[in-house]
């Protein structure tokens, strides 16, 4: 990093983007539970989507869960960045990322803790999956987090290791997006040949009637 890209303490025309993944596991109990009345067993967490540490760049990852658990703001220092409880219904989680450089605003994702299945979720055996990719963007980040991002360590894979195939995701969307597009193509080229056929119509019509008005004239 030259000394002229710095400006103001930032790294100038310079963006750094990570990618994480936040998601949740839960597992049914096959009832509810005599002691408390939970149904479920869940885990909640922030994962880097490639295996490296995010505490180089990270401080803390703060997790709010529900007013009605005990302590429903837990602080994580280091990874793995997660959270593992039980209960009986889905709510909303906020996970808030703060940085070594306070200069760096935190960052929050929201996650819909996901405790039952619909088409929004994976099974794997008798493990519910919830999980949703996203990107941390660092744009122009200050000159104490640059080398920090760009400086990462590996992490235990263990650790990274994500359930959903967001690569295959992004193949399948990517395909999706092509034939939506060739689809509307096809759809707008119909129709302007509907319209051309239909002025060509109007033009025909136009002159049928020009014509005969002209007839008529001819004969009053």
């Amino acid at each position: 990093m030259s000394h002229d890209q710095v400006v103001g303490g930032r790294v100038r025309g310079v963006t750094v983007v990570k990618a994480i993944v936040v998601g949740n596991t839960s597992v049914y109990l096959g009832g509810k539970r005599d002691t408390d009345g939970h149904t479920h067993t869940w885990t909640v967490y922030l994962k880097p989507f490639k295996s490296e540490n995010m505490s180089t760049y990270v401080k803390k990852v703060h997790f709010k869960l529900h007013d009605s658990y005990s302590q429903p703001l837990r602080v994580l220092t280091k990874p793995p960045y997660r959270v593992s409880e039980s209960g009986w219904g889905e709510f909303e989680i906020m996970v808030k990322v703060f940085f070594h450089d306070p200069s760096e605003k935190p960052v929050t994702f929201l996650h819909l803790l996901k405790l039952f299945q619909n088409e929004t979720v994976t099974m794997k055996d008798k493990t519910l999956i919830s999980e949703n990719y996203d990107e941390i963007i660092f744009t122009e980040p200050t000159s104490l987090m640059y080398p920090l991002l760009i400086n990462t360590k590996a992490l235990d894979p263990s650790l990274s290791q994500h359930h959903q195939n967001f690569e295959e995701i992004e193949r399948k969307t990517f395909t999706a997006i092509v034939e939506a597009r060739r689809k509307i193509k096809t759809e707008i080229a119909e129709l302007s040949t509907r319209i051309k056929n239909q002025k060509e119509s109007y033009q025909i019509i136009k002159q049928e009637v020009k014509e005969l008005e002209q007839e008529q004239n001819t004969k009053t």
